[in-house]
């Protein structure tokens, strides 16, 4: 079956690492021209992990959606969740009809505060059995440098979820498999902004101390959510709950992480996301989850805390100070 890879940023070209390791051809679709002429010149992405060197004899990469998409069987969707609308405006249910979906996206598509899975459900009419979830504990850098992972293959149809555990195991890939592709998808959306709080407690002046009470009391937060928002028997100590957690509140790549910390150091929103020029899903994940918790109550006062700081431009140490009573 032919594989492609739609999106061009550090997590898209560490995916086509691991498939160019593993397949002999990879069809990859990116928006820059930019990316596509250092990738056939040169084998590396000339905006994202410069360092990755990838087989460009493998790789067939267009600028061009449609052609990527016509010619590949599964397709690893991989673009930053608030521009996934924007990039497939133009693709019709035709083109993704009988196609085998992969997302690898952390976040809540926000004009409809859905998880990706459900976007493609209501939007493409692609069923749950036709999708997968991919998910950490996981940096592109350090698969970009083959550093040992572990990744979460998911999907409702047990045989899909092997397959795309079978497509991605390499040296140094591991995987595991599970069913809960709505638990991991919203695990993901929320670890962000727990990273995002972990980031800002740290631009304040907290220590590790208190960053450990902060991110034990964020997997119980996510535990309550995810029970009342996708009831199901769910252990949130596994790798794609718990560990993708710990690795984006605590790892120097984690970008959410960065964004906070500027956040708690003074920065403005706009001035963060522009010295760091590349996405926090956090930020977007903050409002998507507010607004999905008025339906279900939970009682989220860390996600509420970097909601309010984000959203409502409430003072930063008083929220945090808030928190302290809330802690156990």
């Amino acid at each position: 079956m032919n594989i492609a890879v739609l999106g061009g940023g550090s997590w898209a070209t560490a995916i086509v690492k691991i498939l160019t390791t593993t397949h002999d051809k990879v069809f990859w679709w990116v928006r820059e021209k930019e990316i596509k002429e250092s990738i056939e010149n040169k084998g590396f992405n000339a905006l994202y992990l410069r360092y990755c060197e990838l087989d460009k004899g493998k790789i067939f990469i267009s600028n061009n959606i449609h052609d990527i998409i016509a010619k590949a069987d599964i397709l690893f969707f991989v673009i930053p969740a608030a521009f996934l609308e924007i990039s497939l405006s133009d693709v019709t249910k035709e083109e993704l009809k009988e196609k085998k979906v992969v997302s690898a996206i952390k976040g809540i598509v926000p004009s409809c505060n859905k998880i990706v899975s459900n976007w493609f459900k209501e939007k493409y009419d692609l069923p749950l059995t036709s999708q997968a979830v991919i998910s950490g504990p996981s940096h592109a850098e350090e698969i970009a440098a083959e550093k040992l992972t572990y990744l979460t293959c998911a999907s409702h149809d047990k045989n899909f979820a092997e397959k795309i555990a079978d497509i991605i195991s390499c040296p140094f890939v591991k995987t595991v498999l599970s069913d809960d592709i709505e638990g991991i998808e919203y695990g993901a959306v929320m670890k962000n902004i727990y990273a995002l709080a972990a980031g800002i407690a740290k631009g304040i002046g907290y220590g590790d101390n208190f960053i450990a009470v902060l991110i034990a009391n964020a997997i119980q937060e996510m535990e309550l959510f995810l029970e009342k928002i996708e009831p199901r028997n769910r252990d949130v100590k596994r790798l794609a709950y718990l560990g993708d957690l710990l690795v984006t509140a605590y790892s120097q790549h984690s970008r959410n992480r960065t964004f906070g910390q500027m956040i708690g150091q003074g920065y403005s929103v706009q001035s963060a996301q522009l010295e760091m020029k590349m996405i926090a899903e956090g930020y977007y994940s903050a409002k998507c989850i507010h607004e999905a918790n008025l339906s279900c109550n939970s009682t989220l006062p860390i996600a509420e805390a970097v909601y309010n700081i984000l959203y409502l431009n409430k003072d930063r140490k008083k929220e945090f100070q808030s928190l302290l009573s809330c802690f156990q």
